[in-house]
């Protein structure tokens, strides 16, 4: 019996990062999807210039997913449908100890991505993909870092 290769989707995209004037500035990120974390989507901003390390935060993709609709998530992560000039969009919010971070995210992107994860992970068969002794192992591994 042959074995498949679990499927990441990766998406390189510009978003912008709202300032409290709401002028913006585009910050390069990625979107991932790994089917061996089928509940989660992750953010990845790649900073300009030498040196910089990337910046990743995980998240429920059903919270996206819902976010493209109505407002979604509380605390640390919400997205919510934003139309702006450039068209429809996303707003993404951080927030973290260091502080809060505002971006609008190109709605069609979004939408493009989430329809690539769920044609390799049904919403609903999440569990299905989910290798609870490879998850355990890699959360044991990042709390003895």
């Amino acid at each position: 019996m042959a074995t498949t290769q679990p499927v990441t989707i990766e998406v390189d995209t510009s978003m912008r990062l709202v300032a409290p004037d709401f002028a913006t500035l585009a910050v390069r990120a990625s979107l991932r999807y790994d089917q061996r974390d089928p509940y989660a989507v992750h953010v990845v901003f790649h900073p300009d210039g030498e040196g910089g390390e990337p910046i990743s935060w995980s998240f429920a993709r059903e919270l996206l997913s819902t976010g493209l609709t109505e407002p979604s998530g509380i605390g640390d992560v919400r997205v919510w449908p934003w139309s702006t000039p450039r068209g429809e969009a996303m707003a993404l919010a951080l927030s973290s100890p260091d502080g809060n971070a505002l971006f609008e995210v190109p709605r069609n992107v979004l939408t493009r991505f989430l329809r690539r994860t769920y044609g390799v992970v049904p919403r609903g068969r999440e569990s299905e993909h989910l290798d609870v002794d490879a998850a355990l192992t890699r959360l044991l591994a990042e709390r003895e870092r």
